[in-house]
């Protein structure tokens, strides 16, 4: 499967990588094909710059170690989301195809899609029955 993972769980396994959000994003590396959003990767560091920016070598160093595809952002709407910040996010999925997006973001959990699936890390454990 080929699964876009949104900035939050990158930002919480960079501080936490111990914990079951790290663990399901190396699940995803070692079993899927991950997916990230070049849009995503620059709020995750702008995020990390205000509020943890001892943690920004973290993210490179994680970043350098993980294989994914890096997709562009795109600004085209196709299904529109609650926050208009997801939007390029949402339709880069779309556009390269991707099963599920693994988020904690409400707006993307929220939405009801025929052509991809988000998921939460829980509901993605139980959908991958990951024990952690």
């Amino acid at each position: 499967m080929r699964i876009l993972v949104d900035t939050n769980i990158l930002f919480s396994a960079i501080l936490f990588p111990n914990s079951k959000v790290a663990h399901t994003l190396l699940h995803v590396t070692e079993h899927h094909d991950m997916v990230l959003c070049d849009h995503n990767i620059s709020k995750l560091f702008e995020v990390l710059y205000r509020k943890k920016p001892e943690k920004l070598t973290d993210a490179k160093i994680l970043l350098d170690e993980l294989t994914y595809e890096l997709i562009p952002a795109a600004y085209q709407t196709n299904i529109p989301t609650r926050d208009v910040k997801d939007q390029p996010i949402l339709n880069a999925a779309i556009a390269a195809n991707v099963d599920i997006i693994l988020t904690g973001d409400k707006d993307f959990l929220s939405l009801d899609l025929d052509s991809l699936k988000c998921m939460s890390v829980y509901e993605f454990s139980v959908f991958e029955d990951l024990k952690h």
